[in-house]
């Protein structure tokens, strides 16, 4: 769960590695609370502006785009807001703009800093500088040396903030730039284009070009701090941090700066030595979920089952000091084996009073029976997707499941649906001479406004509106299927969503209060939330925030006390084997009937709107990652299933 959630909201948890036995070769900083990672880079900024200020200096800041520095930007303009911070004398260069590209386009990083920053603070407009996607194609060599021009009579920059894309590319320096390259024009990657389409709404729309501060332009700052968050970084992040230099991956070229810093939270630093073997580059606590976590990656190391390693593994993995403080390993592997042994249960809800067997093993709550269920689904298709078969058990054992969806999922329709339902419901309402003069003017709006629509141009009311209700009936569909009836479905339509644009708003009062009303109107004796949190587009994040916060405003009432809540992974990533503390198993017929539910979701299936890097279906990504976790359990030595749904139990912590 650590790598979910903060034990606290005032305090970042990190660790700052300044010396390179573990491998790391830049500083770097993991926290459990990315909102922390915000403030504590937005304050170091403030402390420079506020330096050069007393020196009647300017700060020159190079600013970066993209969801990752949105939290740094929230922070300073509250500090302007509420502190009195001043940015009249700082000087910006942001590292980057898509070419061609109109400064008032949604996709803008004009626009963005704009919406972000600049609107909202007191700097000088004379002083923003952001690369100019207008310029005809023949100016644009003389504007980047007038850019490097800029940057050198200001000063040079105090501090460069970063991201890291997927590709490892810092601004939209892409793999083979070099070391000493400035800025220029560049040709995007095809992996930075799929990763951008959601902003363009579909890949064919992301320009092909870009104009980027160099690699050389970015170690020419004083100082660097990059910033990454996300399971979906975290490869990416370790080959920077640990792996040699190399053009193929431009971050590295951090490696050779005197003063760079990178920030991560726990899931970005996931794939870090640190993160993934902690054992093998010093000292470690081993607290029992270590223990679990070290054996399991030996097994796989020695492609072995769990009761089948031998004191020489241990001794010969970097494990000896584990086995010296709780071997001999025979002792070990069986505390683990029966741990994750303990994790397999094929009743999600607990058992109905007239299956339970002398023997037992005893879960939490396990005497309320039926249970009221409770699932919450970010998109009108996460519940199916992630767990469609614990979904299925919990209905056909008895329980009252209900399913709240969270958000319309409007914008994920492809226009060509809208234009198919609109004549559907245009043939349908004539056919039964049904309001013939409204649908009309319906159809007329759909045909006129798709028939016009510009590449990432909002949906009008009427457009999302339509795309929101064939994703209810969908949802509809799926959920009846399931044995899940309608009148326990909740489409919360919560407002943070409802902007026609990938970019959505902060979660606010609104979201929170009506996922607390809906709590305490059902009492469920078990929540069910998505704990996927490498959702490009962030709603995931959201909405888990949105349940974990209204629990906390619930915890104190009476039902609370009986009421576990579960975590569940599958649409982007899955839980790991060691962090897994219920685990549903699947038989074939199971596995085919999830299946089916998710087929229910048309509007999503063979191509989904907004797929992010992994160009499987959906339906793909979690059967197969449900195929893969039964297979790990099975060589690891435990039962062999068809698949199984993993969750986690959330301990009280907030997002």
């Amino acid at each position: 769960m650590s790598d979910l959630i903060s034990s606290s909201d005032n305090e970042i948890m990190s660790i700052e590695t300044t010396d390179r036995e573990n491998g790391e070769q830049i500083p770097t900083q993991v926290a459990s609370n990315p909102s922390q990672i915000s403030k504590e880079v937005a304050d170091r900024i403030a402390e420079l502006i506020t330096e050069r200020a007393a020196e009647g200096k300017q700060a020159v800041l190079g600013l970066a785009t993209g969801s990752t520095p949105v939290g740094v930007y929230s922070e300073l303009v509250r500090l302007h807001r509420d502190e009195g911070l001043s940015f009249q004398n700082v000087v910006t260069f942001n590292l980057d703009e898509y070419f061609p590209m109109l400064p008032d386009e949604l996709q803008s990083y004009v626009r963005f800093m704009r919406e972000h920053l600049f609107d909202h603070i007191d700097i000088d407009p004379a002083n923003v500088h952001i690369p100019d996607g207008t310029l005809a194609v023949e100016q644009v060599p003389d504007y980047c040396r007038q850019y490097e021009l800029k940057i050198e009579e200001a000063g040079g920059i105090d501090i460069q903030l970063l991201g890291i894309g997927r590709t490892g590319h810092i601004g939209f320096n892409e793999p083979g730039s070099g070391r000493s390259t400035l800025t220029r024009l560049i040709t995007l990657d095809r992996v930075t284009r799929v990763d951008a389409a959601s902003d363009f709404f579909g890949a064919e729309h992301v320009p092909r070009r870009a104009i980027t501060m160099g690699v050389g332009t970015v170690l020419g700052a004083r100082e660097v701090i990059m910033i990454a968050f996300g399971e979906g970084k975290s490869q990416i992040v370790a080959k920077a941090i640990e792996g040699p230099i190399t053009p193929a991956i431009p971050a590295t070229f951090l490696q050779e700066h005197p003063n760079a810093r990178v920030y991560l939270d726990e899931a970005a630093a996931a794939a870090l030595t640190r993160s993934r073997s902690p054992w093998l580059t010093g000292a470690v606590e081993w607290e029992p979920s270590i223990v679990r976590k070290a054996v399991i990656w030996l097994a796989g190391e020695v492609e072995k089952a769990i009761l089948k390693l031998t004191d020489e593994d241990y001794n010969e993995h970097g494990l000896q000091s584990l086995l010296a403080e709780h071997g001999p390993a025979y002792d070990i592997n069986l505390r683990v084996f029966r741990s994750l042994q303990e994790t397999i249960s094929g009743w999600p809800g607990g058992k109905r009073p007239d299956a339970r067997q002398p023997g037992d093993r005893r879960r939490r709550f396990e005497d309320i029976y039926p249970k009221r269920a409770l699932i919450f689904s970010p998109h009108p298709d996460d519940d199916v997707i992630s767990m469609g078969g614990t979904l299925i058990r919990l209905a056909d054992q008895g329980h009252e499941v209900h399913v709240a969806y969270q958000t319309s999922g409007n914008i994920a329709v492809f226009d060509d649906d809208v234009i198919r339902f609109a004549d559907f419901v245009g043939d349908l309402c004539r056919t039964f001479e049904v309001d013939a003069h409204r649908v009309a003017a319906l159809e007329s709006h759909v045909e006129e406004f798709l028939r016009n629509k510009q590449p990432g141009q909002v949906d009008s009311a009427e457009i999302q509106k339509v795309k929101g209700l064939i994703r209810r009936s969908e949802a509809k569909a799926a959920t009846r299927y399931c044995g899940v009836p309608e009148e326990r479905l909740h489409f919360l339509d919560l407002p943070f969503y409802e902007t026609g644009r990938v970019k959505k708003k902060p979660l606010g009062p609104e979201d929170l209060s009506i996922t607390v009303d809906l709590l305490r109107g059902i009492e469920p004796h078990q929540i069910y939330a998505a704990g996927d949190l490498s959702d490009p587009h962030g709603t995931h994040r959201t909405c888990l925030a949105a349940v974990l916060r209204a629990c906390e405003e619930v915890k104190g009432d009476e039902w609370f006390q009986q009421c576990e809540v579960w975590l569940y992974r599958g649409a982007w990533q899955e839980w790991a084997p060691h962090e897994i503390e219920m685990a549903v198993p699947l038989s074939p017929d199971e596995v085919e009937r999830k299946r089916v539910a998710i087929f229910k979701h048309e509007s999503q299936k063979d191509k989904a709107l907004f797929p992010g890097p992994d160009r499987r279906e959906f339906w793909q990504r979690a059967e197969q990652r449900n195929a893969e976790t039964a297979q790990t359990f099975d060589r690891l030595g435990l039962a062999e299933f068809e698949a199984i749904e993993g969750f986690v139990r959330w301990k009280g912590d907030v997002i």
